[in-house]
């Protein structure tokens, strides 16, 4: 036969494994205990009639939730018992599940411990309320986003900087190696090489090639051409000199009566003959070089002042 001061008594002034010894005071380590401290109106092991509440995990299957609904974190349920199961060890505990409810849990409580001892409802009671304010902290800890702090060893960290410092190193010997074989591959001091990769060196001659060709393209855009200006200018000095050769021909004639016919002819005829020599050396140059034409109507030009020359000397010796 059980009875509950006989157990009180070993258990608080002998061995307990759930008692937990502190500065503060003596705390009850068993999941049953309804308040958490190791005194006689709280032993679960003490008191043949016994009430807790506690907690279990829950899944999607043991809900009835559609799928993406915030679920609770845990389901509540009510532990009572009595003395009449304590000679069967696997059915001491009758347990009831509680609603998420606030209000309605309480009233299941009151409902299921109605004839039992105040203190024992009021701490049931007090336990729901504590549990309830828990889980609803943890379903907001839940929601919120916050940072997560990851530790990387510092073996680790070392040996990366170790293998980029050398692979580094080894690039710049590389490219340094590779640099000098081509200029030596360049002054053909090697001559005739049959197992050197012949595939980079013509990439590389490629590059090079692209490179002079664009230091070309600035040369080129770069040149400075002089171009004659002043060919207008001479074309309107020629025919003043020709209008010139005209009023001196007509007061010539109006002052010397005298001039001979043949003298006039000779003149007409040099001029016939000097145009046709330009227009000829015109179109020669025409079919050469398309460009050359303002040139040569320079020198057509002083060649018909030569010819006016020569004809105000003859005027000045008929004279």
């Amino acid at each position: 036969m059980q009875h509950d001061e006989v157990i009180w008594q070993v258990i608080r002034h002998n061995h307990c494994s759930f008692m937990a010894k502190i500065e503060t005071g003596k705390f009850c380590r068993n999941p049953y205990n309804v308040t958490g401290i190791c005194n006689r109106s709280s032993c679960p092991l003490a008191n043949s009639r016994y009430a807790t509440i506690r907690d279990h995990d829950v899944t999607l299957l043991d809900l009835d939730l559609p799928v993406g609904a915030h679920y609770p974190l845990s389901v509540f349920y009510l532990y009572m018992k009595t003395i009449e199961r304590a000679h069967q060890p696997n059915q001491l505990w009758e347990r009831v599940k509680l609603p998420r409810n606030y209000e309605k849990a309480l009233e299941i409580i009151d409902k299921h411990l109605m004839y039992w001892p105040k203190f024992l409802v009021h701490k049931t009671k007090q336990r729901l309320t504590k549990m309830t304010q828990m889980r609803i902290r943890m379903r907001k800890l839940a929601l919120k986003t916050r940072e997560k702090i990851m530790t990387t060893p510092r073996k680790e960290k070392k040996r990366e900087a170790r293998r980029q410092e050398k692979a580094e190193k080894a690039a710049v010997l590389d490219k340094s190696i590779e640099k000098e074989l081509l200029e030596r591959l360049k002054k053909g001091v090697y001559g005739d090489i049959y197992n050197y990769p012949a595939e980079k060196y013509n990439e590389i001659l490629d590059k090079e090639q692209l490179a002079a060709s664009d230091l070309e393209d600035d040369e080129e855009e770069a040149e400075i051409e002089y171009v004659e200006g002043y060919d207008d200018l001479e074309e309107e000095e020629d025919m003043e000199d020709f209008g010139g050769l005209a009023i001196n021909k007509f007061h010539t004639g109006d002052d010397d009566v005298g001039v001979d016919d043949d003298d006039e002819e000779t003149v007409a005829v040099d001029r016939k003959r000097a145009r046709r020599e330009s227009n000829m050396t015109l179109r020669k140059l025409e079919k050469d070089e398309p460009g050359a034409k303002l040139k040569k109507k320079a020198r057509v030009l002083v060649e018909v002042r030569v010819e006016q020359e020569d004809a105000d000397k003859r005027q000045e010796a008929v004279h």
